[in-house]
């Protein structure tokens, strides 16, 4: 544990000796333990402490954050920007929307999101993290362009970790679409981060994740959120060239009519290993949760699904839909998927499945008839696959460039 860890506190600065107390607190709280492993149900498909220990050595918090080079915006289509730097928060540009509408600051607070006590990457968060960002969506307004965020990890990063805590409020009647843009330099680090969402009555947001290039990167993200009466929240999963991918989501639809979707679209490829874990709470009647989950495992890729629905007695009339499919091209690939049902009402419509299995050999003869190549015929096929995630994005420019990222991830291939 003493060889593996090297994290310094004292060079931590800007901070009060109550909260210093706190972060070696909860410090002393993850050394005791260490990172998760499959002993852990949670973790049981992705062994995280033996992943880190065969990847990295001597990892130090990171404290370094010089930012030389001009980042590249997304030219498709007219948005806003975000800009972070290493997990913290770089700077802002809202030049589409109303002055004072959005609210966007540095998050370096200790403050309690929520009971994490069950997982110890969250005191590890809480000894080591330097801030995010706090972005807040004004009551009765309706953001006029997307926001990319520009989540941009500079060289130098190796046997790193950043920790970072982030937090998303929409007020009532607003709406906002934000898109996380992910680029990495040639680094191997961690990233441990917590996000809090708060979709109040009536309110929409939806969140897409994407990576720029490939990246040697090991993530691990914690999404807890809220939503209030009439609410949606709608998170597209699309980090396809990642390393390593945990993203955990726990979402609690507190109030009537509120709907929650998660929809992912993944091609993995050699050495690369991501895990999404779901858990949606059912909390109040008439609510809806769709998720809908794909991968496409090349070489000794590994692609893990472990969902949950969990309806409570009062949550009548809920309609619960979960699904996982994996396409599977190699035997070395593997995929494990753990859908779960937890219902106490009556009055429900729920159902879970997954499915697996190799590539149709019928389509591609027929793709091949047609004089079309394998390579191409093969590349067609996964196209088809994963692009019906898109079919719940409206925006036409947003959808095109999403198509054409996938189109590159698959070329990879």
């Amino acid at each position: 544990m003493e060889q593996l860890f090297n994290f310094k506190l004292e060079k931590i600065s800007n901070f009060s000796n109550k909260e210093m107390l706190e972060r070696k607190k909860n410090l002393n709280f993850f050394l005791e333990k260490g990172f998760p492993n499959k002993k852990d149900e949670n973790w049981k498909f992705t062994d995280l402490n033996s992943i880190i220990s065969k990847n990295f050595n001597n990892i130090t918090n990171n404290l370094d954050f010089k930012f030389e080079k001009k980042i590249d915006y997304i030219q498709e289509f007219e948005h806003n920007s975000i800009v972070t730097v290493n997990g913290s928060l770089k700077s802002s540009d809202m030049q589409f929307e109303d002055k004072g509408k959005i609210k966007i600051d540095n998050l370096v607070s200790l403050e309690e999101f929520s009971l994490h006590s069950n997982n110890n990457l969250y005191h590890l968060n809480k000894a080591l993290t330097l801030g995010g960002f706090d972005l807040e969506v004004k009551e009765n307004y309706k953001c006029k362009k997307p926001i990319i965020l520009y989540n941009y990890f500079t060289s130098k990063l190796d046997n790193k970790i950043i920790n970072n805590s982030n937090k998303i409020k929409l007020n009532q009647n607003s709406e906002l679409i934000l898109i996380e843009y992910n680029i990495c330099e040639n680094s191997k680090f961690l990233k441990n981060t917590f996000e809090n969402i708060n979709i109040e009555k009536n309110s929409i947001l939806k969140n897409i994740s994407i990576q720029n290039n490939k990246c040697n990167g090991y993530f691990y993200k914690n999404i807890s959120g809220v939503q209030g009466y009439n609410s949606s929240y709608q998170n597209f999963l699309l980090t396809s060239g990642l390393k390593f991918n945990k993203v955990d989501v726990n979402i609690s639809l507190e109030k009537e009519n509120s709907n929650c979707f998660i929809l992912s679209g993944l091609n993995l490829n050699s050495g690369e290993h991501q895990e999404i874990k779901t858990k949606i709470n059912h909390l109040a009647p008439n609510c809806k949760s769709y998720q809908k989950i794909k991968n496409v495992l090349e070489n000794d890729s590994i692609g893990v699904y472990q969902g949950k629905i969990y309806v409570k007695d009062i949550a009548q009339k809920t309609d619960a839909y979960q699904l996982s499919k994996a396409l599977i091209l190699n035997d070395l690939a593997e995929f494990n998927a753990k859908p779960e049902l937890e219902i106490y009402a009556d009055d429900v419509k729920c159902s879970h499945g997954s499915t697996s299995g190799s590539i149709d050999l019928d389509a591609i003869h027929y793709l091949m008839t047609r004089g079309i190549e394998l390579h191409k015929a093969k590349k067609l096929l996964i196209n088809g696959f994963l692009n019906e995630i898109f079919e719940n994005i409206p925006e036409k420019k947003i959808k095109n460039f999403l198509e054409k990222c996938m189109e590159y991830q698959i070329d990879r291939l």
